[in-house]
């Protein structure tokens, strides 16, 4: 436990930064599984849509440095991937 003025203060930032990086992964993650989602079903207009938006999500992340950049852009490549093999 934090026993001065400074570390307490800390601990509360942590806590902060903690539950917004939490909600920020979390929405990438819920943004991959629609994108996933709209993949397997086939409508060119949804997946386009969910697809921009997981990509749009993790770029956000990205420049927030929850995530890495490289870590975003591999999640592109691997959606975009996964377009590919279920359009051919």
């Amino acid at each position: 436990m934090a026993n001065n003025k400074s570390a307490k203060k800390r601990n509360r930032q942590t806590v902060a930064r903690t539950a917004r990086n939490r909600s920020i992964k979390s929405r990438v993650k819920n943004a991959r599984k629609a994108a996933l989602a709209a993949i397997l079903t086939g409508d060119k207009d949804v997946i386009a849509a969910k697809v921009a938006i997981y990509a749009s999500t993790a770029d956000k992340a990205a420049n927030k440095n929850v995530i890495h950049k490289n870590a975003a852009s591999r999640f592109k490549a691997r959606i975009a991937a996964a377009l590919a093999k279920a359009s051919a």
